[in-house]
């Protein structure tokens, strides 16, 4: 074939592709309606309170699971600083091997132990176990010790997409359960004997409870708060990162793939020549949930990503003791791409002041996909008018390797 006509097959292969790409952005459905979700009922949540007892510590042991190479960045810090803030429970940070782990789509962190080196020093189990959104739901190593510690009486916690891992692990037959909206289908596909649950953000059931998107680790946490010291204790710690509600209200059908999701992210994919890196200065004891609220947030707006710098390359102490590891040896960043300092302020305020100035910086519409990214249901402030999650436009939850 001579290269002319190479050129015109190539051609003709781009414009078909364009064409079926084209067709597909058609075919999805437009915005969906809002609507205000149901309160669950009393009995429900005392029901799901019930289950979450601590099975066998008064003061528990709760672990929380990553692997080294990519870990969802909120599904394992928010988790971890909520419930080491609330001081219930013995929390440890834990990841596959020695090392750095790699959150994605932002950070890196030290765990405070391997898996191995967790069980030399609890042999008997922990009593919870949070399982993030991992990049893939198969890795041997977590599977088995999921499967261990289900046996020795773990309460499993599958956050997110955290919950594919969960299914993979088959600890989901049979019981009730929930994921971030993109993975549904796929989730209840790999696990046909799960039972799925509309509308709920939390679904709890026999020695295993599951969660919608990233944000919905929050209120689960808040939910284990409950179970081990009570509801006074949760509605405080509660108030403390501003969340204005704690229960298992939501509504499934507001996020779904639409035809904005898809061409918001299209464009921006195509402005591929102007990507901000931008910088957070890495201080010793920020606080873990606000920074990781902050990095995943501009690091899911496929216009930028959010790396942190420190001085040198040492570890920093987060506000509740996890080791947080600078990307960039730096003592400044351009000023125009600071996003330091993180502020004092609530977490959950923190997160919505975060998606305001990434509706200045790049537009509504991708401050909306960041929002349905992270599952997160609460009212934004947009141009002068209010307007829900339910009506942004959604994007699929995607590792957004460096």
């Amino acid at each position: 074939m001579n290269r002319k006509a190479a050129l015109t097959s190539v051609v003709a292969v781009a414009a078909v592709a364009a064409i079926a790409f084209a067709g597909w952005i058609a075919s999805l459905p437009a915005t969906p309606e809002a609507g205000a979700p149901a309160v669950p009922a009393a009995a429900e949540l005392e029901a799901a309170l019930a289950r979450l007892k601590p099975p066998k510590r008064e003061r528990p042991l709760i672990a929380v699971i990553g692997i080294n190479d990519a870990t969802e960045t909120t599904d394992y810090l928010m988790p971890y600083g909520i419930l080491r803030r609330a001081d219930v429970a013995d929390v440890v940070a834990l990841s596959t091997e020695p090392g750095p782990v790699t959150l994605y789509p932002a950070l890196r962190v030290e765990a405070d132990a391997t898996v191995a080196e967790f069980d030399g020093r609890h042999p008997e189990g922990a009593d919870y176990v949070i399982v993030p959104a991992m990049s893939r739901d198969d890795d041997p190593a977590v599977l088995l010790w999921l499967r261990d510690q289900a046996a020795k009486g773990a309460v499993i916690v599958g956050v997110c997409a955290g919950a594919k891992v969960v299914g993979a692990a088959g600890l989901l037959a049979g019981k009730k359960a929930t994921t971030h909206w993109f993975y549904r289908e796929e989730l209840f596909r790999e696990s046909p004997a799960a039972i799925q649950v509309a509308d709920r953000r939390i679904v709890v059931d026999d020695g295993v409870a599951t969660t919608t998107g990233i944000t919905a680790s929050m209120p689960m946490a808040i939910t284990l708060i409950a179970a081990i010291a009570g509801r006074s204790k949760a509605d405080s710690v509660a108030g403390e990162l501003g969340l204005a509600h704690w229960d298992a209200r939501h509504d499934s059908s507001a996020f779904k793939l639409t035809r904005p999701f898809a061409l918001t992210v299209l464009g921006n994919v195509l402005k591929f020549w102007d990507r901000d890196r931008l910088g957070i200065a890495l201080e010793p004891a920020v606080d873990e949930v606000s920074l990781a609220l902050v990095a995943d947030a501009w690091s899911r707006t496929y216009r930028s990503r959010a790396f942190t710098f420190a001085p040198d390359s040492g570890a920093r102490r987060s506000r509740n003791g996890l080791r947080l590891l600078p990307d960039r040896v730096a003592t400044t960043w351009s000023a125009d791409r600071d996003l330091s300092p993180i502020g004092e302020g609530r977490p959950v305020e923190i997160l919505d002041r975060t998606l305001l100035r990434i509706s200045a910086r790049y537009g509504a519409p991708t401050a909306h996909v960041v929002a349905m990214q992270l599952e997160y249901p609460k009212r934004l402030g947009q141009e002068g008018r209010r307007t829900t999650a339910r009506s942004l436009a959604v994007a699929p939850l995607l590792p957004q390797r460096r």
